[in-house]
């Protein structure tokens, strides 16, 4: 789950990282308050689920799409900017007047940068916060690494700018430590941070505070991951977080309730926010045309692989996972057929502890419920495959049987092409 920069801010500071002062607003009158509440010198971002920010440009729904071809095609010029005539989701502001304005223009529009896709994301709210004298911007963040089985921070020099750019250009340049899960944190990690990107004196004391309440916030809110970037070394010699990314885990919000209650749902993909209400939790929805319904990961990812191989493209990942309950089958075609791109679906269950004839069920059961229009392709192997047969035998339904599956895979690209 993503929270915005406003809500990660708010996290951050309760664990002790400074962060520069400012609120969210949702009007411009809200921006212009918070503006002279800070001295009017502030700048305004657009709060969305998104990077690329100051570099996307703001456009009417009809306008995404061109926009961010635009913006793919020929980012040098229709980049957005924080000043000038091509202006993006960040801008400067030196008086309250100026935010207000500057929150007028943001509010209600959709933003388009790399990072949204062509659909863009609209803005319903804005962050105002004091403008920051920055002498020298740094990256820091903390996540949990699946290969070291720790959690581990890393630090870059190289601040305010895309940390994957970074990493392909300089990867020397991006520092790792990792935090022994026995041992937990030490200040020696953030002295060793310090040293390696140069800190000395107070500043590297600041620094170091820093890491152990980014770390702080890593364990404390169950996140995959907690951002800064940049943190800025400010002319005054203060050491803060001028922007703040924060995604918790899902497993975790069962014990996250607080967290749980900041869900922005509408950032999320309907589809996949309606599975999840569904008790689909493994849903991801994908711009192609033919529908997966799979067991398994593993098997997801392969089927999805075999159809682009047969010529398709897949509209979703869904893993059915282990499952033995003919609903779930049913709640998983509903979601599928709600996507208007979806020309067909192919079910390709590998049953060992999901047995094949629950299966068959739900799929008999989803044609009982609903009006399918489009051509289902199943390839069904394992548990009760002979019980799962009769069922679909006796129910007459004129579903496309295949037994391998790349065969599976062709028969669906070949029915989504017939549609």
């Amino acid at each position: 789950m993503k929270l915005h920069e406003y809500q990660a801010r708010d996290l951050l500071a309760k664990n002790g990282v400074p962060v520069t002062a400012g609120r969210v607003a949702a009007t411009p009158a809200e921006a212009r308050k918070i503006a002279e509440e800070l001295g009017g010198k502030v700048v305004v971002k657009a709060q969305i689920h998104a990077g690329g920010r100051g570099k996307g440009r703001l456009v009417e729904q009809a306008e995404t799409a061109e926009m961010y071809q635009k913006l793919v095609s020929d980012p040098e010029n229709y980049s957005g900017k924080v000043r000038g005539d091509r202006v993006g989701g960040v801008r400067l502001a030196d008086t309250p007047e100026e935010a207000e304005q500057a929150a007028a223009a943001i509010l209600g529009k959709y933003l388009v940068s790399i990072q949204t896709g062509p659909e863009g994301k609209l803005v319903k709210h804005v962050l105002v916060a004091e403008q920051t004298d920055i002498a020298k911007e740094y990256y820091l963040a903390a996540i949990i690494d699946g290969m070291q089985g720790c959690p581990l921070i890393m630090a870059s020099a190289e601040g305010g700018q895309e940390i994957e750019v970074v990493a392909h250009r300089n990867p020397e340049a991006i520092v790792r430590m990792p935090v022994p899960p026995a041992a937990g944190y030490s200040p020696y990690i953030g002295r060793t941070l310090a040293a390696r990107l140069g800190f000395t004196g107070d500043q590297a004391d600041q620094f170091g505070r820093v890491v152990e309440g980014l770390y702080r916030t890593l364990m404390a809110t169950d996140a995959s991951l907690v951002e800064i970037n940049p943190l800025a070394l400010t002319t005054d010699g203060r050491v803060v977080a001028v922007d703040a990314k924060l995604n918790i885990d899902d497993n975790a919000l069962f014990r996250q309730k607080e967290l749980a209650a900041m869900r922005d749902l509408d950032e999320e993909d309907p589809l996949e926010v309606k599975a999840q209400q569904l008790g689909v939790a493994n849903f991801i929805k994908l711009d192609g045309n033919i529908g997966c319904i799979v067991n398994g990961a593993g098997l997801a990812m392969a089927t999805m692989d075999t159809i682009k191989l047969a010529g398709g493209e897949p509209a979703n990942f869904l893993d059915i996972g282990t499952v033995n309950d003919p609903q779930r089958v049913v709640n998983a075609m509903k979601v599928i057929l709600e996507d208007p791109a979806v020309k067909a679906i192919l079910v390709n269950i590998f049953g060992g502890m999901a047995r094949v004839d629950i299966i068959a069920q739900g799929v008999i059961e989803a044609h009982r419920q609903m009006k399918i229009d489009v051509p289902v392709v199943m390839r069904l192997v394992g548990t009760n495959l002979a019980e799962g047969e009769q069922l679909i035998q006796e129910s007459g339904l004129p579903l496309i049987r295949a037994n391998g599956l790349f065969e599976a895979a062709k028969k669906a690209v070949e029915a989504a092409n017939a549609a």
